[in-house]
């Protein structure tokens, strides 16, 4: 029998006691999150995406939306209390999270930053996010997830 593969995200969550569910799946390069949100059997709007922001002061933010949706930069500077955000370059990402492009979970960053989840959230009694590793996903209390990450709900995401 293989051993189950564990991130950083997974003991992060072990080590605060935090239940949760692991999914793996076959990844692929080309595969949007809504098709990931097909193989694990979920609605779109249960699977999230974190995307890493920085701000017009250089400070850096984590948005946390459901994967059909489109973050809404103008909603995303308010939130944060910025004049301005924009999405950092993908080379970027790994250095500053220790996380790589479609394997960046909100979860067990290098450094904690101040971290936004869309509102809808707060209306699912489980939500989806990366594992923090490219075809591994994790299933939580969205309330776990506000818990562990410290985020704040807000409406962040394009109409």
């Amino acid at each position: 029998m293989k051993k189950e593969e564990k991130t950083n995200v997974m003991r992060v969550l072990e080590g605060k006691k935090i239940p949760y569910e692991s999914h793996s799946y076959e990844p692929d390069p080309t595969m949007t999150g809504e098709e990931i949100a097909g193989i694990l059997g979920e609605e779109p709007s249960n699977v999230f995406k974190t995307l890493v922001t920085q701000g017009k002061s250089n400070a850096y933010y984590v948005f946390v939306v459901p994967v059909k949706e489109e973050l809404d930069l103008k909603k995303a500077a308010k939130a944060s209390g910025e004049k301005a955000i924009s999405m950092i370059k993908q080379k970027e990402l790994l250095p500053l999270t220790g996380y790589v492009h479609g394997g960046c979970s909100p979860i067990g960053m290098k450094k904690q930053f101040p971290t936004f989840l869309h509102e809808t959230a707060k209306d699912l009694d489980k939500i989806f996010v990366s594992a923090g590793k490219v075809g591994f996903q994790i299933e939580l209390d969205p309330k776990d997830l506000i818990e562990v990450t410290r985020c704040k709900l807000a409406d962040i995401i394009s109409e």
